[in-house]
C-alpha cells in the first residue's frame, strides 16, 4: 500500500492538516485532536509529517503513537530551507501544512519513535533546570547593579527562590533516576568517564535518547560536533561544526573542560592538538566530540571496559 504523506502544522490554538490535497482545520484541543485522529485513521498507510514546535506538538504526537499512526517530527529549519528551495517565501498555516506534505513525499523521513514516560519526564526536568539557571545568572547580575536597598532585598529574595527551585529539580532528577533502574544503569556507565558527572550524563541522555544505537559519525552529527568540509575547486576553507542539538553541546561543554584537565587519555589528546597549533576552542570541541562518541560506544557495548 503506498504511503500517503500528510503535512500537519501545529500551533498553540489550531491544527492545520494537509491530507491528499485537502486541508482540514481543527482546534488544538482534546476534541480537535480526536477529530484529526479519526480523519487519519480512515486513511491506511498515512504518514504524518510535522515540526517540533517547542512543546505544542507533544500531546498530539503521543496520541498519534498510541493510535499506531506513523509520525515524523522534523527540525523546523530544515522544512524552512526546503520551502525556500521551492521558491515559497510566504508563510501561513495552510502553506506550511502543504510544504510538510511535499517534504515527506520528497525525503520520506524516518518515523519518530515514541518516547517513554521516563524519557519525557527527564527531558522536561533537564530543560526546566536550564531555564532556571539562566534566570538565576541574570538575576545575580542585575542585583549587583541595584542601588535602592528595597530593590536589592527583593532581588536577593528572588535569587534564593530560584536557587531553591534548582535544588528541588535536582532532587527530582535523582528520584527519577532511583525509580527508573534502566536510566540509572545508563547514567552509571556514563559517570565512569572521568569528567562526566551526574548532571552531564542526565542532560546528554535527555537530549540524545538515541545514544547507544548510533555509529560514530551519527553520534557526532546529532550532537552538532561533526566538522563539515568547506571547499570549492582549489579553494579549501576551514572545517566548521554546525547544526545538531545545541543542548547536547551545552551539556558536554563543562565535562570536556574537566576531561581536558583530569582524564589522562583526553588530556593527552587535548594537549596534542594544542601543540599542533590548534586553538583552545577547536581542541576543546574535539574533546567534546570524543566524549559523545565514547558515550555512545559505552552504551552500545555493555561488555566494554572503560580505562580512563
Amino acid at each position: 500500500m503506498p504511503t500517503i504523506y500528510a503535512g500537519l502544522d501545529i500551533a498553540k490554538l489550531n491544527l492545520q492538516l494537509h491530507l491528499a490535497g485537502r486541508f482540514h482545520d481543527r482546534p488544538n484541543t482534546a476534541v480537535g485532536r480526536r477529530q484529526l485522529l479519526k480523519l487519519l485513521a480512515a486513511r491506511p498507510g498515512v504518514h504524518v509529517v510535522c515540526e517540533a514546535t517547542g512543546g505544542y506538538e507533544r500531546d498530539l504526537v503521543a496520541e498519534l503513537h498510541r493510535a499506531a499512526i506513523t509520525v515524523s517530527v522534523l527540525n523546523p529549519s530544515r522544512v524552512r530551507h526546503f520551502a525556500r528551495a521551492q521558491g515559497q517565501r510566504a508563510k501561513t498555516d495552510r502553506i506550511d501544512a502543504a510544504v510538510l506534505s511535499d517534504y515527506g513525499q520528497a525525503f520520506q523521513p524516518k518515523a519518530t519513535p515514541a518516547r517513554s514516560e521516563v524519557e519525557q519526564q527527564l527531558t522536561e526536568l533537564v530543560r526546566r533546570r536550564l531555564q532556571l539557571l539562566e534566570m538565576l545568572v541574570a538575576q545575580r547580575q542585575q542585583a549587583e547593579r541595584l542601588c535602592l536597598p528595597s530593590l536589592r532585598r527583593q532581588a536577593k529574595s528572588l535569587v534564593r527562590r530560584l536557587e531553591s527551585d534548582v535544588d528541588q529539580i535536582e532532587a527530582q532528577l535523582q528520584e527519577l533516576r532511583r525509580q527508573a533502574t534502566s536510566l540509572d544503569a545508563r547514567v552509571q556507565k556514563l559517570e565512569a568517564i572521568t569528567g562526566v558527572g551526574t548532571i552531564t550524563a542526565l542532560g546528554v541522555l535527555a537530549e540524545l535518547p538515541e545514544l547507544g544505537t548510533l555509529n560514530r559519525p551519527q553520534a557526532a552529527a546529532l550532537a552538532g560536533l561533526a566538522p563539515h568540509p568547506r571547499q570549492s575547486g582549489q579553494w579549501q576553507g576551514r572545517r566548521m561544526i554546525g547544526g545538531g542539538r545545541a543542548l547536547v553541546r551545552r551539556a558536554l561543554y563543562m565535562a570536556a573542560l574537566v576531561a581536558a584537565r583530569s582524564n589522562p587519555i583526553l588530556k593527552a589528546f587535548y594537549q596534542r592538538l594544542r601543540l599542533a597549533g590548534k586553538p583552545a576552542k577547536v581542541a576543546l570541541t574535539a574533546v567534546m566530540r570524543k566524549l559523545v562518541v565514547l558515550m555512545n560506544h559505552i552504551l552500545k557495548n555493555p561488555s566494554f571496559v572503560l580505562q580512563n
